[in-house]
C-alpha cells in the first residue's frame, strides 16, 4: 500500500470508496467530489439552512437512521415531480431548519465512511469549488477523492470526468507546489479547459445521460461554478454550511 499512498504530497488524489480506506486515515482533510448530483445536491440545501445527513444503502434501513435522526429521507433516485430527491431541482427553495437523509452508493457513501476517521471531511461541487479550497486550504494534507459513478451491469467503479474535473478545481485553487502526480494531473486537466470548461463539461457522459433523461436542469445546476460562498463541512454525522469570508 505505501507505494500508492502518495505520502510525499500534501495534496492527494485517489478515486471512489478504495481512497477513503487506503488513504484517508493518513491525511487531515478529506474532501468528497460527487458532482451529478449528490455534492450538488448537499450544497444546494444547506445553502437553504438545511442539515443533510450523508447514509450509503438505499434500502428500509435509510428510513430507521432518518427517523432517529428526526429527518426525512429523500428518494435515492431523481423523479421528476413530488419530494425530495437526488435532482438537484427539487432542493431549490428547501426550508430552513429541514433535516434530510440523502442516500447515495458514490458521495454520501463515502463521506458516511469517513465520517469516524477524525478529519476535517468536507462535500465539494463546482458551485462552492473556492469556498472549499479555501477551507481545505487551512490543513497540512489533503485527500481529494472525485467518488465516480457505478456501471449499470456489474456495479464497479465508472471514473467520470466531471469528478475529476471538479477535483481538479480544488486541488488547482490550493496552488501547492507539492501536490501528487495523480492530484497535479487532475489540476492540469480543469486548468487546460479554461474557458470551454462548462461546454465541455456538458458534453461529458453523465451530462449526456441526465438530459437524454430529462434532466438537463439538473446538469445546469451541477455546472454552476462558485455560486456560492459557502463550504459544506461534516460535522458529526451531518453536513452543515461553513463560510470562509
Amino acid at each position: 500500500m505505501s507505494y500508492f499512498s502518495q505520502s510525499g504530497f500534501s495534496v492527494r488524489l485517489e478515486w471512489g470508496s478504495a481512497a477513503i480506506r487506503q488513504l484517508a486515515p493518513q491525511a487531515d482533510c478529506i474532501v468528497v467530489v460527487d458532482v451529478m448530483s449528490f455534492s450538488t445536491c448537499v450544497s444546494i440545501a444547506v445553502d437553504c439552512g438545511a442539515t443533510v445527513y450523508p447514509y450509503p444503502w438505499r434500502d428500509e434501513t435509510a428510513q430507521r437512521y432518518a427517523e432517529e435522526r428526526g429527518a426525512q429521507v429523500a428518494s435515492s433516485r431523481r423523479r421528476f415531480a413530488g419530494g425530495y430527491s437526488l435532482s438537484p431541482s427539487s432542493l431549490m427553495g428547501v426550508p430552513a431548519g429541514l433535516r434530510l437523509v440523502l442516500p447515495s452508493p458514490n458521495g454520501s457513501a463515502c463521506a458516511y465512511h469517513a465520517r469516524d476517521l477524525g478529519k476535517a471531511v468536507y462535500c465539494a461541487s463546482f458551485r462552492n469549488l473556492g469556498a472549499t479550497a479555501a477551507a481545505c486550504g487551512r490543513h497540512r494534507t489533503v485527500l481529494v477523492v472525485p467518488c465516480g459513478e457505478r456501471w449499470s451491469d456489474d456495479d464497479s467503479l465508472r471514473p467520470c470526468f466531471e469528478d475529476y474535473l471538479c477535483a481538479g478545481g480544488i486541488v488547482s485553487r490550493l496552488a501547492r507546489s507539492d501536490a501528487s502526480p495523480e492530484a497535479r494531473a487532475a489540476a492540469l486537466a480543469y486548468d487546460g479547459f479554461a474557458a470551454q470548461r462548462g461546454a465541455t463539461l456538458g458534453a461529458c457522459g453523465s451530462a449526456v445521460e441526465l438530459s437524454e433523461r430529462g434532466f438537463a436542469g439538473d446538469v445546469a445546476l451541477c455546472l454552476d461554478e462558485d455560486v456560492t460562498g459557502a463550504a459544506c463541512r461534516l460535522e458529526g454525522d451531518r453536513f452543515v454550511a461553513e463560510t470562509t469570508a
